[in-house]
């Protein structure tokens, strides 16, 4: 299985993004529902994505990371 990420609401502000998604995190087998990351300017920031402060794998932090940034391309 692989990590799933789910973008389901986001607002944008001037140069800025405030995201809502739900994860699935196939590593540890667990679901984050309703998580809030923002880009301000070109920057990601968020528990989710911090690498000090995030619940999630390090390879699904990466893929979070990685999918919002594509996305939105930034």
């Amino acid at each position: 299985m692989e990590h799933l990420v789910t973008i389901f609401d986001y607002v944008e502000s001037g140069n800025n993004i405030y995201i809502k998604l739900d994860v699935f995190d196939a590593q540890t087998e667990t679901h984050f529902r309703d998580q809030e990351v923002r880009f301000l300017d070109d920057l990601l920031y968020g528990d989710l994505v911090d690498p000090k402060k995030s619940p999630l794998s390090e390879d699904c932090r990466s893929a979070v990371i990685e999918h919002v940034k594509n996305h939105f391309e930034r």
